[in-house]
C-alpha cells in the first residue's frame, strides 16, 4: 500500500519566523511538503480549496499538522482554529498554536476551541530551532493521524 505524502501547513504572517520554522524542519530532513500561507483567510482558502486554491479539492486529506499563529491580519488564528475544529472534514487534523503570545487568555481560548498543542515561540534562535525540532519529532514522527 502506497503512503500518501502528508503536508504541513504553516500559517504565519511574519516572514522571518516562517523562514526559521521552514529552515528548522528542512535541516532535520523532513520530507513532508511545507506549505506557507500568510494569514488566516489564505489558510481557510487553502484547507477548504477555495479562491486561489480551488483546483485541489483533496487538500483536507493531505494535512499531517497545521502550525497556526494567533495574531494575524484578515482572519486571526483563533477564528481559523474555531472554523477548522467545527468542521467534520477538518476537526481531526492536529493544530499546533505556534505563537509569540504567552497571554493566559490566548492559551485558554486555544484549548477551549480544540487546539492540540500551544507553543510560545522562543525569542532566542537556538531555543526556537530546538522547539521546532521537538515539535517535529512528536507531531511528524511519533503522532498518528487519521488518513482518509
Amino acid at each position: 500500500m502506497m503512503m500518501k505524502q502528508l503536508d504541513i501547513l504553516l500559517v504565519e504572517d511574519n516572514e522571518s519566523d516562517a523562514e526559521l520554522v521552514m529552515h528548522a524542519l528542512k535541516k532535520n530532513k523532513i520530507n513532508n511538503n511545507i506549505i506557507h500561507v500568510l494569514d488566516g483567510a489564505e489558510a481557510l482558502d487553502y484547507v477548504f480549496a477555495k479562491g486561489n486554491y480551488a483546483a485541489n479539492t483533496d487538500r483536507v486529506h493531505t494535512l499531517k499538522v497545521i502550525l497556526l499563529d494567533i495574531k494575524m491580519p484578515k482572519v486571526g488564528g483563533l477564528e481559523v482554529l474555531s472554523k477548522l475544529k467545527a468542521d467534520n472534514r477538518t476537526k481531526t487534523i492536529p493544530i499546533v498554536m505556534l505563537t509569540s503570545s504567552s497571554e493566559d487568555q490566548d492559551v485558554e481560548k486555544s484549548y477551549m476551541l480544540g487546539a492540540n498543542s500551544y507553543i510560545v515561540k522562543p525569542v532566542d534562535y537556538g531555543d526556537f530551532t530546538d522547539a521546532i525540532e521537538q515539535l517535529e519529532k512528536y507531531w511528524l514522527l511519533r503522532n498518528r493521524t487519521i488518513i482518509t
